[in-house]
C-alpha cells in the first residue's frame, strides 16, 4: 500500500480519528525499531561479573600445574592416551 492510498483512507476518518492516527504515528516514530536493541541499563562488564558470580567457581583439571605450557602438554598427553588407549607402547 502506498502513502497516497493511506492518505486517501485517512481523509475518510473523522477529525477525532485523524488526531488519534497522527498521535499513533508520532508515537511509532519515537519507539525503537524491532530489530534495534535497547541500550543496556548497566555496563556490560558489570553484567559479566554478575554472571560469573552466579556461575560460581569452576573446577580446573590439575590446578597444581602452574606453567600454562606444561598444563596444556599434560592435557594433550592425557587426551591422546584416552583416545588411543594402551597399545603396548611405552612413552
Amino acid at each position: 500500500m502506498s502513502v497516497a492510498e493511506i492518505l486517501e483512507q485517512a481523509k475518510a476518518l473523522s477529525p477525532q480519528e485523524r488526531k488519534e492516527l497522527a498521535k499513533s504515528l508520532i508515537d511509532m516514530m519515537d519507539a525503537p525499531e524491532p530489530g534495534e536493541a535497547a541500550a543496556p541499563a548497566e555496563h556490560w562488564g558489570k553484567s559479566l561479573n554478575q554472571l560469573l558470580d552466579e556461575i560460581g567457581p569452576i573446577e580446573l583439571k590439575y590446578p597444581e600445574i602452574e606453567d600454562p605450557v606444561e598444563w596444556v602438554k599434560h592435557l594433550r598427553a592425557e587426551s591422546r592416551r584416552q583416545r588411543l588407549g594402551n597399545w603396548g607402547e611405552e612413552e
